[in-house]
């Protein structure tokens, strides 16, 4: 078992690895302030695959892959691969496809937000206090006796996403051509495929060990009051923060932020669909993919429908734009959090 100071190492790893190489992924070619956005790169990854006709949302982000291998060769090399499967696996499918809902009206997932916050967009702080909110509710809801059913036996390596995650990127690697590639606009904004899929290993790694994750700092900090995962929040910030303002690329204001929207209620609610849909599923955008990497079957259905809905958001017109969200995402958040109210109301147990 691992030594308390040595988990305290493993998290503010995490942190770090997560801000300075979300910040530096941006740097080396990413889109600006989404060096690393979980909801962004699923997005791309729809678009590959051809799930959407948007071609400025079309590329394989080897970051994708990489956090699922780094997080299948920790859990592997760590003897910590646990197979399970879950109860209710429309219900975590469909969560996952609300994950990438919010995440789409906020444009970005809660790593981005932390990354737009390292960057002085106060934009983002809407969504901040939005995560919070729905985190907390779902928390609330299990303290009265939501139960979703315990993990059981099942799953595994080939029975995940870490094998099609695989597949794909042998598809990327390979001069067949069978992804799709936009040539404009995010698509093309893109870091070296190496270094994005080197990234991606690290921290993908770093974080199985460490289970580290946005919306889980919130949910332990609400739950138990144990706040070791929100250091490696504050030092994901801190990180992306150091890295910005010593590139000279930190812009502190509201206004003419790159990948965001000015909309403040909207990025609260955003979010707060984000974070009650984590606690309800057992993880934010990222940390769905950690597990999926550690065989856990119901993260894998998380992610699948995280990519269904990466192709729909665009399909639907639910994306929102710089101008501020589209009637259709508003729309489709408010669904999503009568869907999670829903869940937490008839899967109570007492």
């Amino acid at each position: 078992m691992r030594k308390p100071s040595s988990d305290v190492i493993l998290i503010v790893g995490s942190g770090l690895s997560l801000g300075a190489l979300g910040a530096g992924l941006a740097l080396w070619g990413n889109p600006a302030n989404s060096g690393i956005c979980i909801s962004c790169f699923v997005e791309n990854l729809s678009g590959s695959l051809g799930l959407h006709q948007n071609l400025r949302m079309a590329y394989f982000r080897p970051e994708l892959a990489g956090f699922v291998i780094g997080a299948l060769f920790s859990a592997l090399m760590g003897r910590e691969m646990r197979p399970r499967s879950g109860t209710y696996p429309v219900l975590v499918f469909l969560l996952g496809f609300f994950l990438i809902v919010g995440s789409s009206v906020f444009m970005g997932c809660p790593i981005k937000m932390m990354l737009r916050l390292g960057a002085g967009d106060l934009t983002a702080v809407g969504g901040l206090f939005g995560l919070a909110a729905g985190v907390w509710l779902g928390i609330r809801y299990y303290r009265s006796g939501l139960d979703l059913g315990a993990p059981g036996q099942g799953g595994g390596i080939y029975q995940g996403v870490a094998v099609p995650m695989l597949l794909i990127l042998a598809m990327a690697l390979s001069a067949w051509g069978l992804l799709q590639s936009g040539t404009i606009g995010p698509a093309a904004q893109r870091a070296p495929f190496a270094v994005a899929l080197g990234s991606g290993v690290v921290i993908g790694a770093l974080a199985q060990r460490s289970r580290f994750c946005v919306t889980g700092s919130f949910s332990n900090l609400f739950l138990a009051g144990d706040r070791s995962l929100m250091r490696g929040l504050l030092v994901l910030f801190l990180a992306a923060l150091a890295v910005n303002v010593s590139m000279g690329v930190f812009r502190f204001g509201f206004l003419d932020q790159p990948g965001s929207h000015p909309d403040l209620a909207w990025n609260f609610l955003s979010m707060g669909l984000v974070g009650f849909a984590s606690v309800l599923a057992g993880g934010c955008p990222f940390r769905q993919l950690v597990l999926s990497g550690e065989g856990s079957m119901d993260a894998s259905l998380a992610v699948l429908g995280m990519i269904v809905g990466g192709g729909l958001v665009h399909q639907w017109g639910i994306v929102s734009t710089s101008a501020g969200p589209t009637t259709y995402g508003k729309a489709a958040v408010l669904l999503g959090l009568v869907f999670c109210f829903g869940i937490a109301r008839f899967y109570r147990k007492t």
